[in-house]
C-alpha cells in the first residue's frame, strides 16, 4: 500500500523507538499453513537501524522471503545482514514476508547471497510494485511425515518387546528421523553456524544427543512429535494471521464501471481511476470508496464501522469499499484508489500496529534472549558436573540434560504475547475500532478517567429547533414563516436550524429585502416592506425590547442547554425559538457502560457552562467544564494526570488535538473516510457510536488478562518441568508434550479474542 500511517510520538508513552517509522512494501498474500516455525508470531513491520543513519546515496530494496515468517528467521537475517558492509537499515514485515533493505551497494547480489546462505530464497520486488511475483505453490507431500510416525512407533514397539536386535531398531529409528526431521536439522545447523540457539538448534542437539547415547526409539519419537506439534502450531497461528488478511478479502476484485461511450464493463478494482463512475447492484459488495451520484439503497457498513444496522444511502452520501449494498442499485463516483480506500488504510494501520511492540511483548522478548542461553548453559552443567564431581552416572545426567534442552525453548512465552495482541487488534477492527498499536490495546485497561468533547461526540453536532413559543397570539402562525425567511439568508448553524424546521413543514418562504447580518447578534431584513430582526438576547437588549418576563423565559430555556433567538418587529418581540444540539441515544448508553466499568467521565466543551451542565446531566456525565479553548482542555487533562489518574480523551482528532495528544489514549470519532483521524488517533472509532469506547476497554481488559494468563502458564509449567527434569523424573517424550503443549495452550488462549 502506498501510504504509511504513523502513530504520533507521545513523550509520556513508553514507545519502542525502533518502530517509529515503518513502511509497508507488500500486499496481502495467502500464507501456506505448513510453515515450520516455533514462535511463528504475527509480528508486524519493524525497523532495525544498523549503525548511523542512512546516507544520502542509500536506496531501499525490497525482497519477498517465503521462509521468513517468524522472529527465528528475522534474528538470523538481522545478524547476517548486520555484518554486510553497505547495509544501513532493515525493515521486517513478517506478516507479508517482505524484507526492506536500505543500502548503498552497487547491486543486490550480496544481499541475496547472504540470505541464501541461511537456507532462504530472497525474490526481489520491482520498484513501483507491491510484491514479488508469486512463486508456483510447492506441494507438500504427507508421506514423509507418515513414514516418520510409523517408523517411530515401530522402533518403540521393537524396543519394548525385544523383538529385534539393536541395529534393526536403530535403522528403523534413523529412517523415521530422516523422514520427518531433515528440515529441522537443516534449520538447526544454519542457526548453530550463526550462533543462534533457536528451537531448531535445541531440538537438533537433543535428538542427536539421544542417538549418541543409544536412545534410538526415543530420538525418533521426539522428532516425530516435535514435527507434528510444529505443524499444528503453524495451522493455529495461521488463524491469527488470516484474521488480518481476511479483512482485505472483504473488498471484491472487480467492479462494473462506465466507459466513455456509456457502456458498462467489469474491470479489476486496482485498475479503476479516481472519478470513474461505478455501478453496484443489490447484494453486491462495494469495490471502492466513493460518493453516490444516483439511486438510493441501504448499505451494511459493519465491515468498516461495526454498525449493526444498515445505513440509508442516497445522492451525495459516502460509500466504502468492502461494505454490502442491500436493497437498491447505486451509481457512485470513485473518490479513492483501491490501495488508499478506507478499508486499505484500516488494514495497513492494523499491520503497522503489530510492529509497535506492547510493553509486555518487549519484556518477553528481552527475557527470552537471556533465558535461552542460561538454560543451555545449565543443561551443559547438568550433563558434566554431577558425573565429574558427584559420582553421577554419565548416561543418566546426559539424558537429563537433553530433556532440559527440549524444555529450554521459550516458545510458549514468546508466542503468547504477539498472538494475543494480533487477535485483539483483529477483533477490534471487526467491531469498527481501529487500534494503532499493541501499546494502546494493552494499556486501555488502566484507564480510570475519560474526558469527552461535546459537539459531534456526545451530541449529533447538528443543531435542531426544539421549541417555538409565540409571544403575541396574533402572530402565532406568521412568526414561523417570517423567522424562517430571515434565517434562510444566514449560514449560522442556529439560523439554519430554524430555517430547516420550516422547510420540513413545507412552508413557502417570503422574499427578504435589505438583508443584513449583525455580527454576534443576529440578522435583520424587510419582508413586505416591514423591518424585522431575528437575533439573540443581546440584540433584543440593544433594540430596547427586553423585559423581566421575557428574560425569565430565556433563562429557563438556557438552563436546559438551549440557544434562544427571538423574532422582533418595531413594537416588540413576536416569538422565540430555541435551538439545541441534540444528544445521541448511544451516548447515554455509553456513559452508563463506562460507569459500570468504574470509569469516571468529564465533558470538556467550548460552549457556555449552562449548556455544558445541561448536556452532562442528560447523559449522566460526572463533571462538565465549559467556555474552554483548546489549551484549556489540555490543562484539564494535565490536572487529571496530577491527581494520579489514567486519562483517555475523546474528540474529533483536529480541534481537540492538544488534549488528544496529551491523553494516555486519544480516541477519534467517526474516522471512516477521514485520513487525518485515522492517522493521528491512537484509537479511531470508525463511526460516531460512543459505545465503542466501553467495548474497547472491555477488549483491552480481556487482552491484558489473557497476556497475564499466558505468561503465568508458560513460566509456571516451565519451572515445574525444569524441577521434575532435574530430579530425573521426566522423559524426552514428556518434554516435547510439555513444551509444545503449553505453546498450543497459549496460542488457543490468545485466539479466544477472535470469538464474536
Amino acid at each position: 500500500m502506498s501510504d504509511s500511517i504513523h502513530t504520533p510520538h507521545k513523550p509520556h508513552h513508553d514507545h519502542d523507538h525502533d518502530h517509529d517509522h515503518e513502511h509497508d512494501h507488500g500486499e496481502k498474500h495467502d500464507h501456506d499453513s505448513h510453515a515450520h516455525s516455533c514462535c511463528s508470531a504475527a509480528a508486524g513491520p519493524s525497523v532495525i537501524k544498523l549503525g548511523s543513519a542512512p546516507t544520502a546515496g542509500a536506496r531501499l530494496s525490497s525482497f519477498r522471503i517465503e521462509a521468513m515468517d517468524c522472529p527465528t528467521e528475522q534474528t538470523l537475517i538481522q545478524n547476517k545482514l548486520g555484518k554486510l558492509a553497505g547495509v544501513q537499515q532493515l525493515e521486517f514485515n513478517l506478516i507479508n514476508r517482505v524484507l526492506g533493505v536500505t543500502h548503498d551497494l552497487p547491486s543486490t547480489a550480496p544481499i541475496i547471497a547472504a540470505i541464501k546462505s541461511l537456507g532462504m530464497q530472497a525474490d526481489p520486488i520491482e520498484s513501483g510494485t507491491d510484491a514479488a511475483p508469486a512463486a508456483p505453490p510447492v506441494k507438500k507431500h504427507w508421506w514423509p511425515l507418515a513414514v516418520a510416525g510409523v517408523g517411530a512407533l515401530a522402533a518403540e514397539v521393537l524396543h519394548f518387546t525385544d523383538a529385534a536386535p539393536t541395529w534393526v531398531i536403530a535403522l528403523v529409528a534413523l529412517v523415521s528421523i530422516l523422514s520427518g526431521g531433515l528440515t529441522t536439522y537443516k534449520k538447526g545447523w544454519i542457526a548453530l553456524k550463526n550462533l543462534n540457539l533457536n528451537i531448531n538448534a535445541l531440538m537438533s542437539i537433543a535428538v542427536t544427543g539421544a542417538v549418541l547415547i543409544g536412545q534410538w526409539p526415543e530420538a525418533a519419537m521426539v522428532m516425530f512429535l516435535f514435527t507434528v506439534a510444529e505443524l499444528i502450531e503453524a495451522k493455529s497461528l495461521d488463524r491469527a494471521r488470516n484474521a488480518i488478511s481476511g479483512l482485505m478479502q472483504m473488498a471484491p476484485d472487480k467492479a462494473t464501471v462506465q466507459q466513455a461511450d456509456g457502456s458498462w464493463v467489469e474491470l479489476e478494482v486496482k485498475d479503476i481511476a479516481l472519478g470513474t463512475l461505478v455501478r453496484v447492484r443489490p447484494g453486491e459488495r462495494i469495490g471502492l470508496d466513493g460518493e453516490v451520484v444516483s439511486g438510493n439503497s441501504t448499505i451494511d457498513q459493519a465491515p468498516i464501522t461495526g454498525e449493526s444496522l444498515p445505513i440509508e444511502k442516497t445522492v451525495g452520501d459516502k460509500v466504502f469499499a468492502g461494505t454490502i449494498n442491500q436493497s437498491g442499485a447505486l451509481e457512485y463516483r470513485v473518490t479513492a484508489a483501491a490501495n488508499n480506500s478506507t478499508l486499505a488504510r484500516i488494514i495497513h494501520a492494523v499491520e503497522q500496529a503489530q510492529g509497535a511492540r506492547a510493553p509486555t511483548q518487549r519484556f518477553v522478548d528481552s527475557f527470552a534472549k537471556i533465558y535461552t542461553p542460561l538454560v543451555f548453559v545449565f543443561a551443559m552443567a547438568v550433563a558434566v558436573i554431577p558425573p565429574l564431581f558427584m559420582g553421577g552416572v554419565w548416561f543418566d545426567w546426559i539424558y537429563r540434560a537433553l530433556v532440559l534442552l527440549v524444555v529450554a525453548c521459550p516458545c510458549a512465552l514468546v508466542i503468547s504475547t504477539p498472538v494475543t495482541i494480533v487477535s485483539g487488534l483483529a477483533a477490534a477492527a471487526r467491531k469498527g475500532i481501529l487500534v494503532k498499536g499493541g501499546v494502546y490495546l494493552e494499556s486501555g485497561h488502566k484507564l480510570d478517567f475519560l474526558a469527552l468533547d461535546k459537539t459531534g461526540t456526545i451530541t449529533h453536532g447538528k443543531p435542531v429547533q426544539t421549541d417555538y413559543l409565540p409571544l403575541d397570539p396574533l402572530f402565532a402562525d406568521s412568526a414561523v414563516l417570517l423567522a424562517a425567511s430571515l434565517a434562510s439568508r444566514s449560514d449560522h448553524p442556529v439560523s439554519l436550524a430554524v430555517a430547516n424546521a420550516a422547510v420540513d413543514k413545507k412552508l413557502a418562504l417570503s422574499a427578504v429585502d435589505n438583508f443584513a447580518a449583525l455580527a454576534g447578534r443576529g440578522v435583520r431584513g424587510e419582508i413586505d416592506g416591514k423591518l424585522y430582526h431575528l437575533g439573540n438576547h443581546r440584540l433584543v437588549e440593544e433594540l430596547g425590547l427586553c423585559s423581566p418576563e421575557l428574560e425569565a423565559k430565556l433563562f429557563a430555556l438556557e438552563e436546559q442547554g438551549k440557544t434562544v433567538i427571538l423574532l422582533c418587529d418595531s413594537s416588540g418581540p413576536m416569538a422565540l425559538f430555541a435551538v439545541a444540539d441534540t444528544v445521541k441515544e448511544t451516548s447515554r448508553e455509553a456513559i452508563r457502560e463506562l460507569h459500570e466499568l468504574g470509569i469516571k467521565t468529564l465533558m470538556l466543551t467550548g460552549d457556555n457552562p449552562h449548556t455544558a451542565r445541561a448536556i452532562a446531566a442528560q447523559v449522566g456525565i460526572d463533571e462538565a467544564q465549559g467556555n474552554l479553548l483548546p489549551e484549556d482542555k489540555l490543562k484539564a487533562i494535565e490536572a487529571l494526570y496530577a491527581k494520579g489518574h489514567h486519562v483517555g480523551m475523546v474528540g474529533d482528532g483536529i480541534n481537540d488535538a492538544p488534549a488528544l495528544a496529551r491523553a494516555e489514549i486519544g480516541f477519534a470519532m467517526a474516522a471512516a473516510g477521514t485520513d487525518t483521524a485515522i492517522e493521528t488517533a491512537d484509537v479511531a472509532l470508525m463511526d460516531d457510536d460512543l459505545r465503542k469506547i466501553p467495548a474497547f476497554i472491555r477488549l483491552s481488559r480481556q487482552t491484558s488478562s489473557i497476556l497475564k494468563q499466558n505468561i503465568a502458564l508458560a513460566l509456571v509449567i516451565k519451572a515445574i518441568f525444569l524441577a521434575v527434569t532435574f530430579l530425573g523424573l521426566a522423559t524426552m517424550w514428556m518434554a516435547v508434550f510439555a513444551d509444545m503443549g503449553v505453546s498450543l495452550l497459549v496460542v488457543f488462549n490468545g485466539l479466544r479474542l477472535l470469538r464474536k
